[in-house]
């Protein structure tokens, strides 16, 4: 079997599990695992405080145009170094010019951040992208265990932030978010655990020709 590089990018439901499961495969296939850590590596790169990432991450731009209309997405060109340095779409293009770099030189797995479409788009790997959600019974269950909040604060939670997970995916690729044509395999997680949705991940991968 051929071993050839690949980027798995895991888009996740909040508290479907995806960030964890991310961990867990990149510990057992030892390759990296970018999640916020992308943010840290993007501000050392472009010499931008790590605070406007992090303020601006997996949140959608200002342009209304793109929030308006279908298929109407910001061109994924070079980021800028003028006066928008810091304005969320170019923040959005030094973040996506990093991804590239990483996924043209390594096997990895990277956590959200339209990464299944950069790369895709730019043709500098071989993606395997997947989509993990399940019931929002379990999502609280599991955001309650893990930031020990009470089921309304978890139900909250989960519903802004898959709210703004799915604003930021459409604004920045004109795609839908949870629309599983998108993706190469889509898991519900809801009567799953970490190690049984790394399995099926794994299983997947192999099919597709991967030696890992």
């Amino acid at each position: 079997m051929e071993n050839k590089r690949f980027a798995l990018c895991i888009n996740r439901q909040y508290g479907s599990g995806g960030r964890s499961v991310g961990k867990l495969l990149a510990a057992e296939l030892g390759i990296d695992f970018y999640d916020e850590k992308i943010l840290t590596i993007t501000s050392e790169t472009s010499a931008i405080g790590e605070q406007y990432f992090r303020l601006a991450d997996e949140k959608a731009g200002s342009n209304i145009l793109y929030k308006v209309f279908d298929n109407l997405k910001p061109a994924l060109s070079e980021p800028t170094t003028g006066f928008n340095l810091t304005n969320r779409d170019n923040l959005f293009r030094f973040q996506a010019k990093m991804l590239r770099e990483l996924a043209a030189n390594e096997s990895c797995i990277i956590a959200g951040r339209a990464a299944d479409y950069i790369l895709k788009e730019a043709n500098v790997t071989d993606v395997i992208s997947v989509y993990v959600y399940c019931d929002i019974e379990k999502k609280i269950e599991r955001i309650k265990e893990l930031e020990v909040i009470d089921s309304a604060a978890a139900e909250k939670k989960v519903i802004q932030k898959d709210k703004g997970r799915a604003e930021f995916y459409n604004y920045y690729t004109g795609r839908i978010w949870d629309d599983c044509s998108h993706y190469d395999l889509c898991i519900n997680t809801t009567n799953l655990n970490y190690e049984q949705i790394a399995e099926i991940i794994k299983d997947y991968i192999r099919i597709r020709g991967y030696e890992i």
